[in-house]
């Protein structure tokens, strides 16, 4: 089955949610009179998002969580979900029930990783998934409560989720899961998450970036040889690189590091094709 992520629902504004929240700590100004001045357009838009974006870099995270989206998931599988309700926080899931969902005959559905396929192993693959269905089909024939003859799908059973996220839970999901060190699944699946933000708000997508990213920590704070082993690595300086160049700022010597990018620039588009697309296998 092919991963398909859609955006249902959103905050019905989300910079000028984010403006009123954000301009609220810091305004003696009264709420109200904050969103008269945006109603009759005192404050343009250019204006709250300039306030906005300036806020973000501060760190200032409580009103992230005033601005919410609302995706449909499908086509994932259950190795994927057990990782993705790991996330608890500012985030909350509907996912389609083995209990109360019979498989019928002949539908039992799963997902097929690239490097099964690749390293020659799909036809057994699909096999061993056809003989798993079959057996499920012959339990729940023969009375089996699903909820029982479930015990043996695998992993690869494909699930559905309905989703709702606030922006404050998404930037801490897009650091961990946009990493390259991610499962390849779940890289998919933030990816797509924000590519259908960034379709609508990109201003906003541009902040859901993997840790490394300019607009986050701006480092890599994985293991030294995660970091040579990732294909965005060269752009972005590994930890032990900045803690090498203080520690020579401490001592008034100079720094010299072969581990310091050169090619070091912001994340771009293109770059979040490669983490969508990166195999773990490589």
């Amino acid at each position: 089955m092919a991963i398909n992520v859609r955006l249902l629902d959103h905050s019905h504004d989300p910079i000028r949610s984010l403006y009123l929240a954000y301009r609220t700590c810091y305004s003696s100004l009264t709420p109200q009179e904050i969103a008269d001045r945006v109603e009759d357009e005192r404050i343009s838009r250019e204006q709250m998002l300039a306030f906005v974006l300036e806020r973000l870099k501060t760190g200032h995270v409580s009103p992230l969580e005033q601005v919410w989206f609302e995706f449909a998931i499908s086509g994932v599988s259950r190795a994927f979900s057990h990782q993705f309700v790991r996330h608890r926080v500012g985030i909350s899931f509907e996912q389609q029930s083995q209990r109360y969902v019979t498989y019928k005959r002949g539908s039992f559905p799963y997902v097929t990783p690239d490097t099964v396929v690749e390293k020659g192993f799909g036809e057994r693959y699909a096999a061993l998934m056809r003989e798993i269905g079959a057996f499920y089909d012959e339990m729940v024939a023969a009375g089996v409560p699903a909820e029982d003859a479930r015990f043996v799908l695998p992993n690869a059973t494909a699930t559905n989720f309905k989703v709702t996220i606030n922006f404050a839970a998404f930037l801490h999901l897009a650091d961990l899961r946009l990493c390259t060190r991610a499962q390849w699944e779940f890289r998919r699946v933030v990816a797509l998450m924000r590519a259908e933000v960034y379709r609508r708000f990109p201003e906003l997508a541009r902040q859901l970036q993997p840790k490394c990213g300019e607009r986050r920590m701006g480092y890599c704070d994985e293991s030294y040889e995660a970091w040579l082993a990732c294909p965005l690595g060269r752009k972005r300086p590994h930890k032990s690189t900045l803690f090498a160049i203080f520690d020579a700022y401490q001592s008034g010597a100079t720094a010299a590091s072969p581990a310091m990018p050169s090619d070091a620039r912001p994340l771009d588009e293109e770059d979040f094709r490669v983490i969508e697309t990166y195999s773990d296998a490589t």
